[in-house]
């Protein structure tokens, strides 16, 4: 049998200690590809974890191992273990979870102004106070205010948990991949407490210096992308939380007063929730409240 295999697939299979030609025997087939000798290994080798999938869902092993070296050059680059974790859990989250995102936005102008008013006292607090001190603080609220959004389902789907303790997630971009420290009773903190915070774990979270009692357990995650751009997303939810939010770039809109038009700032919010507990009114309610807040942070600086 004339057996055809790119370099790469013979590299790969030499590397496994693989006999092309036993390959091509056991299977069959003339025309071998990388996924061919990982099959015959039985999964094993170098090939990508199984990722879980839906019932009915393709094999990943049998349809996405391909040969990328057949069509031309490439380079492999392993995948840090926070990510293969953070991707495992999010591909079944995905998956797993029906899903719905709710899109609304909030007036920035209150939360600018008492940004600018405690300018002078941030500096002399060293404290960094920005507009996700103020998301953190509104959504800690909410979450008092909507317990459905504060809860989490048994993996069997029969159990509701409604906690209470408001615990906030804050997912941070670090080379190492996603990382979601969390701020602990949020609903108990003052601002200037929650802003040196997520300044804090943010900082730590870059070099993983984030201690493993600081991660996870927290009732809602906010996906923060203002800094980056956009004008809407749709994040996926980190179970065994219900509820994630989403925030990206502050854009200026027209608004109308009744009267005229005048230029508003305002945030988009993306929210997606499990569908299984969380219905689109609640999610239209809990949105709302949150953008109101936002739109008089008086009420949260209480």
């Amino acid at each position: 049998m004339d057996i055809i295999a790119s370099p790469a697939t013979r590299a790969h299979a030499a590397r496994q200690g693989v006999d092309i030609e036993e390959v091509a025997k056991a299977s069959g087939r003339a025309n071998i590809a990388r996924e061919d000798v990982d099959r015959h290994l039985g999964g094993g080798g170098t090939a990508a974890p199984a990722t879980q999938s839906a019932p009915g869902a393709p094999d990943p092993q049998r349809y996405w191992a391909v040969d990328h070296a057949a069509h031309g050059p490439v380079r492999d680059e392993a995948m840090p273990r926070l990510a293969q974790v953070a991707a495992a859990n999010l591909g079944a989250a995905h998956s797993l979870i029906p899903s719905v995102t709710h899109h609304d936005r909030a007036d920035m102008r209150g939360v600018e102004a008492a940004r600018a008013r405690l300018k002078a006292e941030a500096m002399e607090r060293g404290v960094k106070l920005t507009a996700l001190a103020f998301h953190v603080k509104a959504l800690a609220r909410c979450l008092r205010d909507y317990p459905r959004f504060n809860a989490s389902l048994s993996p069997d789907g029969t159990t509701l948990t409604l906690k209470d303790y408001v615990h906030v997630g804050i997912a941070v971009d670090t080379p190492h991949g996603l990382m979601v420290p969390v701020i602990r009773d949020a609903d108990r903190k003052g601002l200037w407490a929650i802003a040196a915070e997520i300044t804090d774990l943010a900082g730590r979270a870059q070099d993983r210096k984030v201690r493993g009692d600081e991660m996870g357990g927290a009732s809602m995650t906010i996906s923060n992308l203002g800094g980056l751009g956009g004008t809407a997303f749709t994040p996926i939810v980190n179970p065994p939380e219900l509820a994630i939010l989403g925030l990206t770039r502050t854009e200026t809109v027209p608004h109308w007063t009744g009267e005229a038009w005048e230029p508003v700032p305002m945030v988009p919010l993306d929210l997606t929730y499990d569908h299984r507990v969380i219905n689109g009114a609640d999610a239209a309610r809990f949105l709302s409240r949150y953008a109101a807040l936002i739109a008089d942070p008086r009420r949260i600086m209480v």
